[in-house]
């Protein structure tokens, strides 16, 4: 703890969570506990499906697969603190435990964004060069597209983290938010978050911008190949495989560019219920959005509960 007080005045913070009434507080534990669970027991049925089915043993559902289980652990860094603090009087959290949320919640945000690029690459191969595909998506192929994910995710999450234990927060310890993210904190701290800003807005918005990137040339480049398709059910069948993709990558993108493509200063409310977008409502309905819309896992969820596939 010597350490920590050496760059920090504080030794825990306060997070004002959602809401400060105190009547929002058992309906809002309600209802997180419940999206927790529907998030934890669903990505879990998405993994047991894949993996007890031989036909789904393909790389898009390789990616799927890993999916889930970061949606998981991506909701357990957030919920269950949210869950204790919505019945606690005092809603606090340590500083090394702050500096630990917040590392594995930008890992973990980062290798879910790198995941949606390497599904929208797969896509594109499987739609645009199908011969080549078993060759072009080989096992080797993807568990390195999936260390190369999680290597910079990490690395770049250490770096933020790193960057903020060196600020000074003097004059108030409370977290505008229901977790430890760079922007509130930043606004928090009492000394210079000049450096803080410049590697946000250099090494941060590449560390998340390619990803995206990938994603819009990838569909641009399937767009291109469905329109050539002479067939109405033909084009109807090459966009269908990526519908649920398409949707998850819509939620997931769409949030974070409206809490981090702005400046700092506008930081407000509207922010926390779009991180919950990005964080836990989509994590809960990725389940949903890849059974409900796909006949493949509709048949893995079938046979996995016993059932035969119709």
């Amino acid at each position: 703890m010597k350490g920590v007080n050496q760059t920090s005045s504080v030794s825990e913070f306060i997070l004002l969570g959602l809401s400060s009434r105190p009547e929002d507080q058992k309906p809002l534990f309600a209802l997180f506990l419940i999206m927790y669970v529907v998030t934890v027991v669903g990505n879990f049925l998405i993994i047991l499906a894949i993996r007890s089915d031989l036909q789904l043993q393909t790389p898009m559902y390789f990616f799927l697969t890993i999916l889930s289980f970061i949606d998981v652990c991506y909701t357990t860094t957030i919920v269950p603190k949210m869950l204790v603090n919505f019945l606690s009087e005092r809603k606090s959290i340590s500083y090394a435990g702050c500096m630990t949320q917040m590392y594995f919640f930008l890992a973990f945000a980062n290798t879910e964004s790198y995941l949606l690029a390497a599904m929208a690459i797969d896509r594109y191969v499987a739609i645009c060069d199908p011969f080549h595909y078993i060759t072009i998506m080989s096992p080797r192929r993807c568990v390195l597209l999936l260390i190369f994910s999680c290597s910079i995710s990490h690395l770049h999450s250490l770096l933020l983290v790193l960057l903020i234990n060196r600020l000074l927060f003097c004059d108030s310890n409370v977290i505008h938010h229901f977790l430890c993210d760079i922007n509130p904190l930043l606004k928090l701290s009492c000394s210079s978050t000049f450096v803080n800003e410049t590697v946000i807005n250099t090494e941060g918005l590449i560390t998340l911008v390619t990803p995206f990137i990938c994603v819009i040339i990838s569909y641009l480049r399937i767009l291109v190949a469905v329109l050539k398709i002479p067939s109405a059910a033909g084009k109807h069948k090459a966009f269908s495989t990526c519908g649920s993709h398409l949707t998850m990558v819509t939620l997931f993108y769409g949030s974070i560019i409206y809490v981090y493509f702005r400046p700092l200063s506008s930081y407000t409310i509207k922010d926390r219920v779009a991180t919950v977008i990005y964080t836990v409502l989509s994590s809960m309905l990725n389940p949903f959005i890849y059974s409900l819309r796909n006949k493949d896992m509709k048949r893995g969820l079938r046979k996995l509960m016993g059932r035969r596939p119709s």
